[in-house]
C-alpha cells in the first residue's frame, strides 16, 4: 500500500510538471525578444502607391529624354519632352489612382451596408467608417510622387550643353535616384536592400535603354 500511495504521489508530480511546463512554454514562444511587435505588412499600401509613383515618373521622363536625345540634339528638345511627360504622367496617375481607389471604396460601402443589414448592433460599422479609402488623397499623392520622380532627370539635363554629356548626366542621376528609392523602400518595408536596389536599377537601366535604342532605330531609318 505504502509503494502504491508514493507512486501515486510521483505520477501527479510528474502530470503537474508537464502541466507546468505545457502551460509556461507557449507564453514564451510569442514573446519577441526584440520587443518589435510591428506589422510592415500594414505599410504595404501606402509605400506601394509612393515608391511605383516615384519610380514611374523617373524612368518614365528619363526614358522619353533618353529617346529625344537619340534623334535630337536640341537640349530644349529633350527638356520640353520631359515637361510633357511629367504632366501627362502626373495626370494620368492621379486619375488612375482616383478611379481605383474610388472602386474599392465603392466595394466597402456596399459590403458595410450589406453587414449592416445583417448585424443588428450598427454601432460596430462606425469605427470602419475612419478606415475607409479616400479617393482624393490617393489621387494627390500618385500625382506629387510621379512629381518627383520625373522632376530628377529634368533637373539633371537643364544646364548642360553638350549632348553625350547631357545624356550621360541623366543616366547617372536616373540610376543613383532608382538606388536611393529601392534603398527607401527596402528600409521601410524591412526587405533585402541589395536585392530592391538591384530589381529598381536593373528594371530603369531597360525601360531607358530600350527606348533609347527603338528610338534611335526609327530616327535612322528615316520612318
Amino acid at each position: 500500500m505504502a509503494s502504491l500511495e508514493r507512486g501515486d504521489q510521483l505520477s501527479r508530480k510528474n502530470i503537474e510538471i508537464s502541466v507546468r511546463e505545457n502551460h509556461f512554454v507557449p507564453i514564451e514562444q510569442h514573446q519577441d525578444p526584440k520587443g518589435e511587435d510591428f506589422n510592415y505588412a500594414k505599410r504595404g499600401q501606402w509605400l506601394r502607391a509612393a515608391i511605383l509613383g516615384a519610380n514611374d515618373g523617373l524612368v518614365s521622363v528619363a526614358s522619353l529624354m533618353m529617346g529625344v536625345g537619340a534623334v535630337k540634339r536640341d537640349v530644349m528638345a529633350m527638356i520640353l519632352a520631359g515637361f510633357a511627360g511629367l504632366v501627362a504622367g502626373a495626370c494620368s496617375m492621379a486619375i488612375g489612382e482616383f478611379v481605383s481607389v474610388y472602386t474599392q471604396l465603392d466595394i466597402e460601402v456596399a459590403q458595410m451596408k450589406r453587414e449592416k443589414g445583417t448585424n443588428s448592433a450598427g454601432n460596430e460599422e462606425k469605427p470602419e467608417d475612419e478606415q475607409l479609402p479616400n479617393p482624393f488623397q490617393a489621387a494627390i499623392a500618385s500625382a506629387l510622387a510621379f512629381a518627383v520622380g520625373a522632376v530628377v532627370p529634368l533637373l539633371a539635363a537643364a544646364f548642360i550643353k553638350e549632348h553625350k554629356v547631357r545624356l550621360g548626366v541623366v543616366i547617372a542621376v536616373s540610376s543613383l535616384a532608382l538606388l536611393v528609392f529601392g534603398g527607401v523602400g527596402a528600409a521601410l518595408g524591412r526587405t533585402p536592400m541589395a536585392r530592391s536596389c538591384a530589381r529598381v536599377l536593373v528594371g530603369g537601366w531597360m525601360a531607358m535603354g530600350i527606348t533609347f535604342g527603338l528610338t534611335k532605330l526609327i530616327g535612322s531609318t528615316g520612318l
